[in-house]
Order: C-alpha cells, then structure tokens, then sequence
C-alpha cells in the first residue's frame, strides 16, 4: 500500500470506524496519521521527526521530516545548519524548524501490522474516553442494565455503552441476580483506569432511595419538596426528612401517595425497606423528635459544642425508641448528624438525685458546712464554689432560713476555699514547668495550664504549635458511628471559636504572626456617622 493511495477509501475508513465506534471521525483520521508516521519512522530512523498530514476532505496525504535549525549540528537527523536553511527559508532562524517533504512509501508486511496495531489502540483509547465522559456526567444518577454476569458476589451490568459493577457491599442483603435479570442502581463513581473505565454502581446508597423518590413523587421533580435528608439500613429500614416550601402542599402526604402508592412503588424497588417519612424542622429538638418516631419523647437536652442530644422517653418507651439492635436510635442519629443519648425518665431522675447529692457533698467539703445547708445551695441551683463566691450577697441570703450574715460568711468560706485551690494548682503548673508567659493569654486560667502541662504544652511556642483540634478535641464519623478524641482543654467549657482566638494571640505572642490593626473609620463613614 503506497502513501498515495486511493485517498477516498481511506476516507470511508475513517468513517466507517467512526461510525461503528461512535466516537468523533477526526479522532480516527488523527489515529491513522499516527500510524504512518510510526511506520515512516521505522523506515527513515526513529531518531528522524516525522509529521504526517491527512486532508480530511481530499484524503491527501503528506510526509514530512522536520529538522531544527541551529548554528552547530550534533544530530543530522535531526537538526540543519543555519546556511542551509536559510537556501530552503530566507526568513530561517535557530530554533525554528524546517520541513523537508518526503516520497511516497510502501508498507511492507510488518509495518502495515505495525500500522493496525496503532490505529487498533488509538481508537480503543478513543472509545474509553468517549465512554467515560459519558458516564461522568451521570454520576448521582439512577441507570438501568441488564445483569451480565456474577463473579465472586459481584455483579456485571450491561449499561448498552458500557459496564457497570455493583459489589457484594454495595448490594442489598438476601438480593439474589441471574443472568439476563433487569437491574436498576445508582451510580456513585466513575474512575478513569488503564482497562477503561470503572463504573461503580450501588443499592446501597442512601441517595439511591432518594432518587427513586425523585422519580415517583412529581412534586420532589419539580422541587416543590426537598428532600433533606436520608438514612438506611438497606434491606430492613431507612429513614427520610422531606420538607415543601408551599405550605399548602404535606410532604409526607405527597410522597406515601394515595392509598401508599407512591412510598409502595419505591418499597418495591428496595426489597421490602420499611420506610419512615418524616417531616424536616430546622430546630434540632423538633427534628430528632420527629426523627425518633414512633417513639414518644418527654424531653430534648442539646450540647450544640459536642453535637451530641440527650433524650428522655417515658420508661415503656425505651425499646422503641432504640428499636431492634439499636436500629431506630442509629438511623435517626444519622438522618439528624447529632449523637443521641437515650435516658429513661426513671434514668434521668437517678442521674438528678446522683449529681444533687454530689454538689451537695462539693459544698459541704468546700464550705465547712453541714449537710441541710449544703442541700439547701444545690436545691437553690448553686452548681460551683465559684458560684456561690462570686453571685450577688442578696441571692444568697435569699434562700430560705439564711441572712445576710450567714451569706456573707458562706461567701468568705467560697473565697478562702477557691484562694488555697488556685495556689495549689500554681504549684503544680510550676512543678510541671509551665511557663509564666502563658498566663498572659486571654482565658486561660490556672487549671488550664495545669491540663495543658499534662499535655506536654509548656511555653508560649508549644502553645503557638497547637490546632483547635488539639485543645478542644474532634469527632470521626464512620460507618453510623461517632467517636470523640479528646484534647487537652476538652474537661472546660472552652469553644472552637475562643481555642483559635487564643492560638492565634499565642502565635502574635511568638512573632510568628503579625497582630492584626483595629479597623479604622474611612472619610465617608466618619462623616456619615
């Protein structure tokens, strides 16, 4: 086969492959080139550059060597003297190139095999990304396939432009497929790799319900309902927090639909998932009740700081409310993102009459006092010495068989008691070898230092070093369930906010950052103040 030859059925090639491939003519023509350029350079050196240009109309083609122009040559294959480029090019300078059109050539055997192979790979890498740009753009989407085959648990799907695999983990437990079985999943990633493209696919996932939904419930497709949020246990039970923004539209009316229709269809698809629809709240409390059905709640305890919410449920109500294996506590704690702790009212009021009869003892140690007066300050709502130190005389005195006297000696009695802590905690921060200078941060007090010393914080560099994660703690989420790593500050009630504001005073204090200049008023806000 000659270089020049019949130009048009090179063409219908190109579009014949095209077409059988679907993937852009231009891709193919491009590939073709490629291969008579390798083919070339197996013929003229593989050191020589060699461009190869194909006419797309014509299906003309042209051989070129391209040789760089430069003042001395090391390589004449590669390279020609300024002189004589400039004989082929007056305008030639070093570093430009000048191309010298080579003749026609026949393929032998071997390089026409060479040839297929290189126009084989390129319109298979082609056909990859073609494949792959297609289905990158429908991750987050439901897709529909034809099962394949099942190797080792996981199963192949025929997606028409591509394969898709859904692994064991990622199907729903007790879900059998055959061969030839219609598969709907939802697909969560699409990874480019060297066999072409990984397209994961999943029943699992909780957006896939959410999708399903999507797909039933008209108003959800018009985003009239939002759905906010989704938790599961595939093949058992799964929660849902759907909220509308047209008031005269019920969430959850609309998505279970007349007689069930809608939630039964979706029911359906999931192998039997019990599902609980539930109404979204933005107040936290409302939602984690809801979340909890059909459990009855007395009453919501919130620590936004720790993200966690403390539940009471009547005494009869405890084991719905954690439902079988924890599965109801479990799934609303996902849905919600807080970690829920569930007290039984009978619970609560032992854990009160535990913590009444520990303030009281705090008092009675701390106060020198005997044990009704020690009870009457817990009763009254006292939860420290320091407060019963630093509140106003009259409060104290307030409380029922007191005066002023007697609140102010109980008062002295606080003072004298917090004096002798705050110089026992100095001896130890000393002991442990903590330097002075951080007491000049704002909001640490003795106690704090003591703890950091214990941390291994000892000078204001240390301290300079630390993350807000390292002072006030973190929390990992991992499959359904929290953890919480404490910090060294995590026993005060110290926030993320004020933890960074004192990192960052300790780095001003180190000359490691500059300290930021107050705002000054601008001309016009001056004078429009």
């Amino acid at each position: 086969m000659a270089v020049s030859a019949n130009r048009l059925e090179l063409l219908q090639i190109a579009d014949a492959v095209a077409r059988e491939k679907s993937i852009d003519r231009e891709i193919v023509i491009a590939a073709m080139a490629d291969a008579i350029q390798k083919a070339a350079r197996s013929r003229y050196g593989q050191e020589t550059n060699i461009r190869v240009d194909i006419n797309t109309k014509t299906g003309e083609m042209k051989l070129q060597r391209l040789l760089e122009v430069v003042d001395e040559v090391e390589d004449p294959n590669t390279q020609i003297y300024l002189e004589l480029a400039r004989d082929k090019n007056p305008d030639a300078e070093p570093g430009d190139f000048i191309a010298e059109q080579l003749p026609p050539m026949e393929f032998g055997r071997i390089a026409a095999q060479s040839a297929k192979q290189v126009i084989v790979q390129k319109v298979r890498e082609a056909e990859r990304d073609k494949q792959y740009e297609e289905f990158i753009g429908r991750v987050n989407e439901i897709v529909n396939g034809t099962v394949k085959r099942v190797e080792y648990g996981n199963v192949i799907v025929d997606l028409g432009k591509g394969e898709g695999i859904i692994r064991r983990d990622e199907q729903i437990p007790r879900e059998l497929f055959r061969y030839g079985d219609r598969v709907r999943a939802f697909v969560y990633d699409v990874r480019r790799e060297q066999r072409g493209p990984q397209i994961f696919l999943s029943r699992t996932h909780p957006q896939f319900m959410a999708k399903l939904f999507t797909m039933e419930v008209p108003e959800i497709y018009d985003g009239i309902i939002e759905i906010k949020a989704v938790a599961r246990d595939p093949g058992s039970r799964a929660k849902i927090a759907v909220i509308s923004r047209d008031s005269s539209v019920d969430p959850v009316g609309a998505c279970v639909g007349m007689r069930g229709s809608r939630v039964q269809a979706v029911v359906g698809e999931l192998q039997g998932e019990k599902i609980d629809i539930i109404p979204w709240s933005p107040d936290a409390a409302s939602f984690l009740v809801n979340a909890l059905q059909p459990a009855e709640v007395a009453k919501v305890v919130l620590d936004e700081d720790a993200e966690r919410i403390e539940v009471v449920v009547p005494d009869d109500q405890l084991s719905l409310a954690i439902g079988r294996r924890g599965q109801n506590v479990r799934l609303a704690s996902q849905l919600t993102g807080w970690d829920i702790d569930i007290l039984t009212e009978q619970e609560e009021s032992e854990r009160r009459q535990k913590e009444f009869v520990e303030r009281s003892a705090l008092f009675m140690e701390a106060l020198n006092v005997d044990e009704m007066v020690g009870q009457l300050l817990a009763s009254e709502g006292f939860a420290s010495v320091e407060e019963v130190a630093y509140v106003d005389n009259s409060e104290v005195a307030a409380i029922e068989g007191f005066d002023e006297d007697t609140a102010g000696e109980i008062q002295n009695r606080a003072k004298e008691f917090l004096d002798r802590r705050e110089q026992e905690l100095d001896d130890k921060r000393k002991a442990l070898g903590v330097e002075d200078d951080l007491r000049q941060i704002d909001g640490l007090t003795t106690a704090m230092l003591v703890a950091l010393g214990e941390d291994g914080v000892k000078s204001i560099e240390d301290f300079a070093g630390c993350a807000a994660d390292d002072l006030v703690g973190w929390t990992e989420r991992k499959d359904g369930e929290t953890k919480r790593f404490p910090g060294a500050l995590s026993s005060f009630e110290v926030s993320r906010g004020d933890a960074e504001a004192m990192i960052m005073q300790a780095r001003v204090m180190a000359g490691w950052v500059e300290p930021e200049e107050p705002a000054t008023e601008t001309d016009e806000e001056a004078e429009e103040a």
